[in-house]
């Protein structure tokens, strides 16, 4: 069967030299949901890299005098005293109200008070990425002290949208760490298996085959139940990362696998042994960079599921633990259906999960059909 030559914007005679991730280039291209999807993606890592600046305050800092408070919509334009049209980016203020059925305290967004906001304004302190200190961010209240709740308040009176942002740093940078991770192991096994074969294949198979029968909540749970409860929120962290890592690596081990089977018959193998190329070499060199354009689609479809572990698993709270912040420890408070009944917006946190895990797996699935540029 004759391999159909792919169709590119700069037509055959182009696609009849061009170079193996050109060619995956311009497929990926024509995948018009994943180039959106790989924007998202991108500005969502944008947001973890700044969060100190884009984040309107700190994640810890709270105010008693605000807890449960609903959000303030941002207004464009407001009435004076006058009734005349005025322009100035503002969010309403809060008014206190008892329930008459509860007898509990409510906030009501109150039109007649306005606290105006800006950009870049000056706020709390924080030090970028440990380095630089500064009070600079992205937006907030251009009076210090003013109430700002983009997305509400939690029952400490902290705002949810900057420990949203934050969370977003540890979320997305533990989905990175654990495939990296995943992503040695699943070469370096897959490939042994695949290219040696006999016993060392067949006990790392069964290896693989073990680990992938046993349920994953279950096995989550027992690993990071082991993990005792007085240390560090940073080698919590790491640990977590490691269990997902672990747990992780064996789908792309056996895709390695496979294409290392398929190809270490090529006549460029044979080549490279007649040659005196050494065994490790040859995988190096020579079979990994061979299929590289499906390692990169597999690693791309597995951070999602990195991101739902975490955040399976600090939402259990056996994961993650307060004061660190993510996406899973955000989601506890949503635990309680009395906090969710009073105050929905604790459910936020659910949005960017859910937008990362979509645009993820819709950059993988263009990777995917990419990697393979003669294909239809």
């Amino acid at each position: 069967m004759v391999a159909q030559e792919p169709t590119v914007a700069g037509g055959p005679e182009h696609a009849a030299v061009a170079g193996q991730w050109r060619l995956v280039w311009w497929k990926f291209r024509r995948h018009r949901l994943a180039m959106a999807s790989g924007v998202v993606v991108l500005l969502i890592y944008l947001i973890a890299v700044f969060a100190e600046v884009i984040a309107p305050g700190l994640p810890g800092k709270f105010n008693a005098r605000y807890t449960f408070a609903p959000p303030q919509p941002l207004s464009f334009t407001y009435r004076d005293e006058a009734g005349a049209l005025r322009f100035q980016l503002h969010v309403k203020g809060y008014k206190v109200e008892v329930d008459p059925v509860a007898l509990r305290r409510t906030f009501v967004v109150d039109p007649s008070q306005r606290y105006p906001v800006g950009f870049f304004v000056h706020g709390d302190t924080y030090r970028l990425w440990g380095l630089f200190a500064t009070d600079r961010h992205l937006i907030g209240p251009r009076n210090a002290g003013d109430p700002f709740f983009l997305l509400g308040a939690d029952r400490l009176g902290r705002d949810v949208l900057s420990r949203v942002v934050y969370g977003t740093r540890v979320s997305m940078s533990i989905g990175l760490i654990g495939v990296a991770v995943s992503l040695v192991l699943g070469i370096m096994l897959g490939g042994i298996s695949g290219y040696y074969g006999g016993a060392i294949d067949g006990a790392i198979q069964r290896t693989i085959e073990f680990i992938i029968s046993i349920p994953t909540i279950p096995l989550w749970m027992g690993l990071a139940a082991a993990i005792p409860p007085d240390l560090e929120p940073l080698t919590v962290y790491f640990i977590i990362t490691v269990i997902i890592s672990l747990i992780g690596w064996t789908g792309l081990a056996r895709e390695v696998r496979g294409r290392f089977l398929s190809l270490k018959s090529e006549d460029f193998v044979a080549a490279a042994r007649i040659d005196g190329t050494s065994e490790m070499k040859i995988i190096v060199k020579h079979l990994v960079p061979a299929f590289a354009s499906h390692i990169i689609a597999s690693v791309t479809l597995a951070i999602p599921a990195m991101i739902i572990a975490e955040t399976s698993l600090s939402f259990l709270g056996i994961g993650l633990r307060p004061p660190v912040v993510s996406w899973g420890v955000l989601l506890q408070e949503a635990q309680n259906i009395r906090a969710v009944a009073t105050a929905p917006w604790l459910l936020a946190p659910a949005v960017p999960v859910i937008t990362a895990v979509l645009a993820l797996n819709f950059l993988g699935d263009g990777l995917r059909d990419a990697a393979d540029p003669y294909s239809e």
